[in-house]
């Protein structure tokens, strides 16, 4: 297995050993020979936010978008890999030219993340988010992610209806989440605020690495909307879902020291490598039932290896970050 932490170095593992290579890559990037995007392909995340129809909605949805802004920014690294198409520029045509930007820019090694908030309809067949002009369907949606060449999508729909596009958005290479479980829950949704909340907040980081997942996200907002229809004494309008792989290993928002090491080059790099070490743990976690035990324990063996020269290394550059804690979900 070949991880997107290694990709950049694949060249000189026949020259030195691989238990070097993580040494040999820090080095190289040091001495400024390497830059970031050896060790971490972009992120991009794009946020589409649907017509409200009253004033109460309208509000609701554009504080989401507000509240997910920063967020997304701060992990893309670069305010241009932020795409936020709202109010009445939010029509088909505008996202579909996005969406063909996306697909010329972006690369395998690249991830992608797609909000959508506002509201959605099902008419038994199809999904449909309502913005300004035609609205646009699960199809639609789908053709677009098909065309990026990105290996690592996800898909939040927070819209009501949510559920009735999660058939048709599954991919190997996609996670899919939605708020409610399936097209016949209409109802507006109180998912897609609490979701925007999970991503500052300190209580969706249940591994405690100061770093927030996209299963984290979803499992804090899940929990949220269950709170909020049993302290209101109401019957649950919606229920989440979550399908597709590697969700545990998203990051969506990085919090406190690991938010600051962000914006230092040297321990950016070093950050990003170790996300995508963590990335490829999770990634032979779910092949390790197709392997043989002995392969799968000793591309673990390396796997681990290398995270704990990583996190030896961040703890030196930066001994306050990260301090005692975990490296991330590991098996």
């Amino acid at each position: 297995m070949v991880t997107s932490a290694k990709a950049g170095c694949n060249l000189i593992y026949r020259w030195i050993s691989r238990r070097s290579v993580v040494s040999f890559c820090v080095a190289l990037f040091s001495a400024g020979l390497f830059t970031t995007q050896i060790y971490a392909a972009d992120t991009h995340f794009v946020i589409i936010e649907g017509l409200g129809g009253i004033q109460k909605y309208t509000d609701s949805f554009r504080e989401q978008v507000v509240e997910l802004l920063p967020t997304c920014q701060d992990t893309a690294g670069d305010q241009s890999r932020v795409h936020v198409l709202a109010g009445q520029d939010a029509t088909a045509q505008a996202i579909q030219t996005r969406f063909e930007e996306l697909a010329r820019i972006l690369r395998p090694d690249d991830s992608v993340a797609v909000y959508l908030v506002g509201h959605g309809s099902y008419d038994g067949r199809r999904y449909k988010l309502n913005i300004p002009g035609p609205d646009i369907s699960d199809l639609q949606l789908k053709q677009w992610m098909n065309s990026l060449l990105s290996s690592r999508q996800l898909i939040v729909n927070t819209t009501s209806s949510s559920g009735g596009a999660l058939e048709s958005l599954k991919s190997p290479r996609r996670i899919v989440i939605t708020a409610t479980k399936n097209g016949r829950e209409k109802n507006a949704t109180v998912f897609g605020k609490y979701w925007a909340e999970a991503l500052g907040a300190p209580a969706a980081d249940t591994d405690k690495n100061e770093s927030i997942s996209a299963m984290e996200a979803f499992r804090y907002a899940e929990d949220r909307v269950s709170s909020y229809y049993s302290d209101n004494k109401q019957l649950a309008t919606e229920h989440p879902r979550i399908e597709g792989k590697v969700a545990s290993s998203f990051v969506l928002a990085r919090l406190g020291s690991v938010a600051e090491m962000a914006t230092d080059p040297v321990l950016k790099a070093l950050l990003s490598l170790r996300e995508a070490l963590e990335r490829g743990i999770g990634e032979l976690r779910l092949r390790k039932d197709e392997m043989p035990q002995e392969q799968y324990l000793d591309e673990l063996q390396e796997l681990l290896l290398d995270l704990a020269d990583i996190q030896e290394r961040i703890d030196q550059s930066n001994p306050a970050s990260l301090d005692e804690k975990p490296a991330g979900d590991l098996p």
